[in-house]
């Protein structure tokens, strides 16, 4: 039994069209991170989501045989990618930054393998999702927290960890 498959023109075709799926999805949101001038931005969420689409369709596809497990790649993409987003969250003077950043790593990882396994609907609906939750959920907690706590109750050492990633 060979190692790798043989695969068609046209199951290669697709499959590419997985990968500029997940590079495309990924660059979205990393757009959005750019804009609001985060650490990690455009090209870093483009090329996690590429790279977990990569890994998940080599996952899938690559090897052939008994005894083959196509879940052990796509489960490491999950430990691996949270080694970089751990990477991205700092402290410093009692503040923690970047945990936005880190799950948004993370989440755009999620978009690549989706795009990799083929569910291209599921890693579109995921993408306008944190989109969501990065563009709104921001102002949602900004306005909240003006409601409940008026700016002249603050004092000057007051923090607001929900506004950490406000421009």
């Amino acid at each position: 039994m060979p190692l790798t498959p043989d695969l068609s023109f046209d199951t290669e075709l697709q499959l590419a069209g997985r990968l500029a799926a997940g590079l495309v999805l990924g660059a979205v949101i990393g757009l959005e991170r750019e804009l609001h001038r985060q650490p990690a931005g455009f090209r870093t969420h483009a090329l996690v989501a590429l790279g977990a689409a990569l890994f998940t369709i080599v996952s899938a596809y690559g090897f052939a045989g008994d005894g083959v497990d196509p879940t052990r790649i796509a489960a490491q993409i999950v430990s691996g990618i949270g080694f970089i987003g751990a990477g991205t969250i700092l402290q410093h003077r009692g503040n923690i930054r970047g945990l936005t950043t880190a799950a948004s790593l993370w989440s755009v990882a999620a978009i690549g393998m989706a795009a990799g396994a083929g569910l291209l609907v599921m890693a579109m609906i995921g993408t306008v999702l944190i989109l969501v939750v990065l563009a709104l959920l921001d102002r949602v907690a900004a306005f909240m927290s003006r409601w409940i706590r008026p700016s002249d109750d603050r004092h000057p050492t007051d923090h607001d960890s929900a506004l950490e990633d406000l421009p």
